[in-house]
């Protein structure tokens, strides 16, 4: 075991140069076919110092798998990466054993294949659903955020390998993300944007946490020493290392003063400054009295704490042969408690005699995730359309063969591509839906009872959606299509339900009241067919909640300055909106949702009873009771919200404080539900620190935010005050 005396021995024989070249990585070996790098796909490495048998750690992405080639140069074996559902799927299941094997699974696949630390996960706050990486995060609400993300960290570092929280802090949009300044209070940011890393932190200890790239109240993030030192390590005691954002910041000086410790991918300029090699402009700061050599030395502890716990460090023999038959069922497993029920009126299950035809080109182009750095490559990925037949349900296979000719000759026409604007790296602009006639839809309907009709979303990395027909609303195309299905099918007494394979949340309320069922699937990595049919026919109870609020129209989205002036090229946002974000501002200024946070429909039903609240030192004792009063098996997740009152600052109409998902109970099966609040926890910050006021507190517990079901009280006498 390397002891802190040990890590002080080596600084002390490292020359100037070599703490430099340290602290900044090697650029991007993993990129390119670079031949030199260990693990090709992987998005950094550090430096080596051989001399002090001193090895080059690998870092990879990312949030729904692990991110590498899965082709190697001369290599005929393939290096394929388990793809897990997107985040807010993991999130929607609100069930920390499934965060914390799926993170057990991508570790395992990590430390298999050479990587030593992970870069995940992501836990930017839902602020605005037209966010491109919204799928990448878990949630509006940090509570939630915090606690999956702290489940997901103690899964990937069970296996020996790091997790790294990103990004650190309030990177809540691609637009301009590597110079716009984000205005945010010192409230919001502590309640809001900072709460889900300070659980995170405290709970799972990660080895790594990534610096964002936006400033924050005028200042980079990798370069603002309060975020990064005052706040991270002094008042939450984080002792991993902190490592910029790929080409974040534009001072490698000031980025090792604020506590930013590797500087990453090295070698590049970086935005907006006129400046060369960082390795050069660190040594040139420490002998010109810019930087000390204190400083330098401190940031170098900090990574040599993280790498002597690594793979590589420890001489670890990596197999490149992780067991990806296990993580498939996994995989499974967790998209399984992530879909969502929407709407049920009669139509799911489906019956397995029952006919289906199946619409929408999303039936084979399925969305397993988004792009940029939370893409995977995995050995396969099952599509909605061969997930339905492998389920025994009756397909249509004359319309199947319909939209599989469509699709092979559509996307074969490279003229229409470039017309459509499709850039290298990018996904295929989505296919004209409407193709079929009235007349052929009629004829369809005629020897069908179900129709199931995919709209499938997709963004990611480095662009922001677009609030515009064909993506936050339907296309025309695609309303013209479903308002045919919806005649023809409910003419004949036939269903429709429509299967929503998104990473972020579209309007619905224009069109839901055509159509008898919604299903919201997300983005479930490779077994997304699977998932879906399974659920289609009942294999699967839907136990998903939502873990973000739908809105009627976006113009109910209390964000309103996203993505911040000018319209035209961002310099700036402002969180006019401060801690009123996502369900907090819909309940407290009493604006409705189209689906609320915490909804989600089942299969069977289940009651609560018996709320009971006991004072346990600075600790509530919540319990009560939870019964499947319905005919299907079932898990349920219970919410627990709190009210507090009206105090010396104003507080959201309520808080999600606690939750639990239950067991899988049979009918008439009851669980009895046990948490407890750390009454700091219920404090708001009022600028000098958290404030618990007096008064008489409402827990209320339900199955949303808006479904409670159980109310009980008890009272604080006196206020009381805790320090940040």
């Amino acid at each position: 075991m390397v002891r802190e005396a040990d890590i002080d021995r080596i600084v002390s024989t490292m020359s100037l140069e070599e703490k430099a070249r340290f602290l900044v990585g090697v650029g991007l070996p993993g990129w390119f076919g670079n031949p030199h790098s260990r693990v090709p796909g992987a998005a950094g490495e550090t430096h080596p110092i051989e001399r002090l048998s001193i090895p080059t750690i690998v870092l990879a992405d990312g949030p729904a798998g692990l991110r590498i080639n899965p082709i190697r140069e001369g290599d005929e074996r393939r290096f394929h990466a388990t793809a897990f559902p997107v985040a807010v799927m993991l999130a929607s299941t609100w069930n920390r054993d499934i965060l914390e094997a799926v993170g057990r699974a991508i570790g395992e696949e990590a430390r298999e294949y050479g990587v030593d630390i992970i870069l995940a996960p992501a836990m930017n706050i839902h602020r605005n659903p037209l966010c491109g990486r919204s799928f990448e995060y878990y949630s509006e609400d940090p509570i939630l955020t915090g606690e999956m993300a702290a489940a997901f960290v103690k899964g990937i570092q069970s296996q020996g390998v790091g997790a790294c929280l990103k990004h650190f802090a309030a990177n809540d949009q691609e637009t301009n993300r590597m110079i716009i300044d984000t205005i945010v209070s010192e409230r919001a940011l502590r309640e809001i944007h900072l709460r889900g890393f300070e659980i995170a932190v405290k709970k799972s200890k990660p080895w790594v946490v990534m610096s964002a790239y936006n400033k924050l109240n005028g200042v980079y993030c990798s370069q603002n020493r309060w975020l990064l030192t005052e706040v991270l390590r002094r008042e939450w005691g984080f002792d991993g290392f902190v490592v910029s954002d790929w080409y974040a910041g534009d001072d490698p000086v000031e980025q090792m003063k604020a506590g930013n410790d590797l500087i990453m991918p090295g070698k590049a300029y970086q935005i907006d400054s006129k400046r060369g090699d960082e390795v050069e402009e660190i040594v040139r700061a420490v002998r010109d009295g810019r930087l000390s050599l204190e400083i330098l030395d401190r940031n170098v502890r900090n990574i040599l704490r993280v790498i002597v716990d690594s793979p590589s460090f420890r001489g670890y023999r990596y197999s490149d042969m992780p067991n990806l038959d296990e993580h498939t069922n996994i995989a499974y497993e967790a998209g399984a408690e992530g879909v969502i029920l929407l709407k049920n009126d009669g139509a799911l299950p489906i019956r397995l005699d029952a006919r289906v035809a199946v619409f929408g080109t999303g039936q084979i182009e399925t969305v397993k995730g988004g792009t940029g750095s939370g893409d995977t490559h995995p050995r396969y990925v099952v599509s909605i359309i061969d997930g339905l037949r492998g389920s025994g349900l009756l397909i249509d296979e004359e319309l199947a063969e319909v939209y599989r000719r469509y699709v092979a000759c559509m996307r074969g026409r490279d003229e229409y591509l470039v017309r459509m604007g499709l850039l290298a790296g990018s996904a295929a602009p989505s296919l004209p839906q409407d193709f079929l006639s009235e007349e052929e839809v009629e004829k369809i309907a005629d020897r069908n009872s179900v129709a199931v009709f995919v709209l499938s979303r997709i963004s990611g990395e480095g662009y922001d959606r677009k609030l515009e027909k064909g993506d936050f609303y339907l296309s025309d195309d695609e309303r013209s299509l479903l308002e045919r299905i919806s005649r023809a099918f409910h003419r004949s007494g036939g269903k429709v339900v429509v299967v929503l394979n998104i990473g972020s949340p579209i309007e619905v309320v224009s069109w839901r009241d055509l159509v008898d069922g919604i299903l919201l699937v997300w983005q479930a990595g490779q077994e997304t067919g699977r998932i879906v049919a399974d659920t289609l026919i009942g294999r699967i109870n839907p136990s998903g909640k939502l873990p973000v609020t739908f809105p009627i129209d976006y113009d109910d989205v209390p964000s309103w300055s996203f993505p911040g002036e000018p319209k035209d090229n961002p310099q700036k946002v402002v969180y006019e909106e401060g801690i009123y974000v996502g369900y907090r501002y819909y309940d407290t200024f009493g604006v409705d949702p189209a689906y609320e946070f915490g909804y989600g429909l089942s299969y069977t039903r289940f009651e609560y009873r018996g709320l009971e609240l006991e004072r346990i030192g600075e600790a509530i004792k919540i319990a009560f009771e939870v019964e499947n009063v319905g005919g299907y098996p079932g898990k349920e997740v219970a919410q627990v919200y709190v009210k507090a009152p009206k105090g010396r600052i104003d507080k959201p109409f309520q808080e999600l404080k606690g939750f639990h998902k239950t067991r899988l109970l049979k009918p008439g099966e009851v669980e009895r539900v046990e948490l407890e609040l750390d009454l700091r926890s219920l404090a708001s910050f009022d600028g000098w620190g958290w404030l618990l006021d007096k008064g008489e507190y409402e827990v209320r517990v339900g199955s949303s935010s808006r479904d409670i079901r159980l109310i009980g009280r008890f009272t604080i006498e006196e206020e009381r005050r805790y320090n940040p």
